[in-house]
């Protein structure tokens, strides 16, 4: 239950209701608007809400729904009920248009893919679309499509009688049509020799009076035809003629006319007598419309206000996070504004928040935020939240807003307020949501704040749960000491004196009384002598709540410079490592040319000696003299191996060439060099390739693709070249962080960032660590999992707070 009676237009429901029926199509929709109420059932609230949440998935993001004809029938089908009665073309011509809706509607959601909107299927059953019902008074089942077809045979595509409805009809409007034209033959005739005769002007032409065709002629010359006048001119110049010649025609036609109509309510009675069993079937089909239309309008403003469906539990709780005023939002909206959201989370420990701070500063608007919220959602309407709000189901919601005094109950403000409380305190438990403004005001400060105290004292008990808004400095204390309760504070700018309108919880507001009433140029005299008359003890408690305002604010922003600080560093520190890495590659690439250069030195240095010797022998030169040349060449060539050695460390290894084609993810080596990497994009004679962390563009001719076990071994044979550097552990102090934020990386990647930031960090002893690696499939985070599972030193894996990154963020405890 709630209380008042006048919630609703307390929190601004009313509103909300109103919006709620100019968005409905029809009568059948605003019905269910205003029967619409607040409910504490779990079951009920969770169904109604995903109703509106499947519909506002078909609004935003699939094919159009059918929006038009949404007729309400229910006076045809209160008179179709009663036996002799029977429909009008027109009332069933409307009845066909709004089944075919209806029809519509539900082969809409049925032929979505299986339990696409598994809610709204289940409402579908209202309108016994393909029931196994058999009526009493029919032996054929009802279905809306054999209504539709029955009705469709006699009503044409403009809501008229087809001329084919029956035998007998399609004959007398044939018998009507060919005497018509005879008759208009006939006054042709007539009127032509009357216009030659004079008796009427060219812009008299055959017209119709009392449903017969007539003459229109001028008074003076009346006598001149023969025939019956059935009526004059207002000004009395012009007579209408009948002429004794059409006078059977006109008979014949009246006769005709008279045995449709007969005909026509002989058909409609029939058709009403085949449907008149199905009338409640019929009104179910309707109910159904009308909830649709309901269901409808509660998505758009869904749409309209940005609400979606938070995560619902069936216990008492508060989470708000980015919570907007509804109503504020659509306000703000229109005028290009922004509302600054709310959150608030209450813990079961601490189920009461005590809102103090300035006039001004918000915490009305907070307060009927989170009222109207709660109350939206249980009566079945989505609302403005965030993506990780968790709302429960409270089965009582009581509030204390505004002035109640009334001169005829003759009840003062605070009369009313008392009044109120009596209420909570009788009929609060820990099911309830309370919510008071301005508590205990509207009597002498003193015995106000502590009546208003005792109450608090008493509520806390009831472990109900409540947000308060006070000034009194008693209740702040209170709030501060007692167990159950929790202080908090709109924020407020002190260096400025403006409201920032966002909650904090954790510490108590100040008003800024003295603060405002010197900024807005009170005299200081006066200032002065408040502050003696308030004592020090309220002044200097003030003025503490202004310096931890101020304090916090410097610490923020002292927080964000460090943290941007933080990023830049980081950032060159990655560029540094990258341009490391690339000379380091570099290096090796020239070292390797040098190599090579220097093979092909000895090897022409070999081609000279064999060509001296080939000379030697052909020219049968003397041995001593051979062996001399001999001599001078292997010193020439050992001279050339020690500029190669001078020039290169090692001799390159020789490698497994893979003489298949290279593909995207072939494992490739830079011909001439020992740098490996991954193959990962090919674009004609280009190729890009990951080396380690860095990516680069090669021609397609300069590499060579290697197998796996050829990759391995270049990798674990450069590894120890990077281990055997020395580690300055001050330098590593200096640029660890305990985050690691491996976002867009590659498994392996990933995985080898893990590695080196586990190894500083056991190295350094950081006792608790935080892995960011986004939430998507969830794959990266089960690898990195894995890997952690790996280091003994790991104590414990979480995910993080919501507020801070939830299953996105994996924080890792240290044994």
């Amino acid at each position: 239950m709630y209380y008042p009676n006048s919630i609703e237009q307390k929190l601004g429901f009313d509103k909300i209701r109103t919006m709620l029926m100019e968005l409905c199509i029809s009568t059948l929709g605003r019905n269910f608007v205003t029967k619409m109420r607040f409910t504490e059932k779990y079951e009920l609230v969770v169904k109604m809400v995903n109703q509106t949440a499947e519909m506002k998935n078909i609004l935003a993001f699939d094919t159009p729904f059918p929006s038009q004809n949404y007729f309400d029938v229910t006076f045809h089908l209160n008179k179709l009920s009663v036996d002799g009665t029977f429909l009008i073309d027109e009332e069933f011509f409307e009845l066909l248009l709004s089944l075919k809706t209806i029809q519509d509607c539900i082969n809409y959601i049925k032929n979505r893919e299986e339990n696409q909107y598994p809610n709204l299927m289940e409402i579908c059953s209202l309108a016994f679309d393909k029931s196994t019902e058999i009526n009493h008074k029919s032996t054929n089942k009802f279905e809306i499509k054999h209504i539709i077809q029955a009705i469709s045979k006699i009503i044409d595509e403009r809501g008229k009688l087809k001329d084919k409805a029956s035998d007998d009809l399609l004959k007398i409007r044939k018998a009507i049509n060919s005497t018509e034209n005879e008759l208009r033959k006939k006054l042709d005739s007539i009127l032509k020799h009357a216009r030659n005769s004079g008796w009427i002007t060219d812009d008299f032409s055959l017209t119709v009076r009392n449903g017969r065709m007539v003459i229109p002629i001028a008074a003076e010359h009346k006598r001149k035809i023969k025939g019956f006048i059935h009526d004059e001119s207002d000004t009395g110049k012009t007579v209408f003629i009948e002429p004794a010649e059409i006078l059977e025609l006109n008979n014949e036609i009246k006769e005709l006319e008279s045995a449709e109509r007969r005909e026509i309510i002989k058909i409609l009675t029939q058709l009403s007598s085949e449907i008149r069993p199905f009338v409640p079937n019929l009104k179910k089909c309707f109910t159904f419309l009308g909830i649709i239309d309901f269901i409808r309008a509660k998505a758009n403003l869904a749409i309209e206000m940005q609400a979606i469906l938070p995560k619902i539990v069936n216990n008492q709780t508060i989470s708000l996070i980015s919570a907007k005023h509804p109503l504020l939002f659509i306000s703000y909206k229109k005028l290009g504004k922004k509302v600054v959201p709310l959150n608030l989370q209450l813990p079961d420990v601490d189920h009461i928040l005590l809102v103090s701070g300035p006039n001004a500063g918000g915490k009305s608007v907070m307060l009927k935020t989170i009222g109207l919220s709660q109350f939206m959602l249980q009566s079945g309407l989505l609302v403005p939240v965030g993506e990780m709000t968790e709302m429960g189901i409270f089965k009582n919601i009581f509030i204390d807003i505004g002035d109640e005094q009334s001169l005829e109950n003759d009840l003062s403000t605070y009369s009313s307020h008392l009044t109120n409380m009596k209420y909570f305190l009788e009929n609060t438990d820990s099911k309830t949501l309370f919510l008071i403004d301005e508590f205990g005001t509207g009597t002498e400060p003193s015995l106000g704040g502590a009546i208003a105290e005792s109450i608090l004292e008493e509520l806390v008990k009831t472990k109900a749960f409540g947000v308060i808004n006070t000034h009194y400095t008693n209740l702040k204390a209170f709030a501060d000491k007692t167990s159950g309760i929790i202080n908090g504070a709109m924020r407020f700018d002190s260096e400025h004196l403006e409201p920032m309108f966002d909650l904090e919880i954790g510490k108590p507001g100040s008003s800024f009384a003295l603060e405002i009433a010197n900024k807005i140029g009170l005299k200081k005299s006066v200032i002065h002598n408040a502050k003696q008359k308030l004592g020090s003890k309220q002044v200097n408690f003030e003025k503490m709540l202004k310096e931890l305002e101020i304090e916090k604010k410097v610490f923020i922003e002292k927080n964000m410079q460090n943290a941007q600080i933080e990023r830049s560093l980081k950032h060159n520190l990655e560029q540094y490592t990258q341009l490391k890495e690339l000379l380091e590659s570099q290096k090796k690439a020239i070292v390797n040319t040098a190599k090579l250069e220097a093979k092909q030195l000895v090897k022409d240095a070999n081609q000279k000696i064999e060509k001296a010797i080939k000379d030697i022998k052909e020219f049968k030169a003397d041995k001593e003299i051979t062996k001399v040349i001999r001599e001078e060449l292997e010193m020439f060539e050992e001279k050339e191996l020690k500029i190669e050695k001078s020039k290169t460390d090692t001799e390159a290894p020789e490698y497994q060439i893979d003489k298949g084609e290279i593909t995207l993810n072939s494992l490739v080596r830079i011909k001439g060099q020992e740098t490996v990497g991954e193959v990962i994009g090919l674009r004609g004679k280009d190729v890009e390739v990951a080396i380690g962390s860095l990516k680069t563009t090669i021609k397609l001719n300069r590499l060579e693709k290697i197998s796996k076990k050829e990759f391995n071994k270049i990798v674990v044979e450069e590894a120890p070249i990077r281990s055997i550097k020395g580690v300055d552990l001050n330098e590593k102090m200096m640029n660890f962080t305990f985050n690691l934020d491996i976002r867009g990386s590659r498994g392996d990647e990933a995985l080898q960032k893990v590695d080196y930031f586990m190894n500083d960090a056991i190295m350094l002893g950081y006792p608790e660590l935080r892995i960011v690696h986004g939430k998507g499939d969830g794959i990266l985070r089960t690898l990195i999992r894995n890997q952690l599972k790996s280091y003994k030193q790991v104590g414990q894996m979480n995910d993080e707070h919501a507020d801070r990154g939830g299953a996105g963020v994996t924080i890792v405890k240290m044994k």
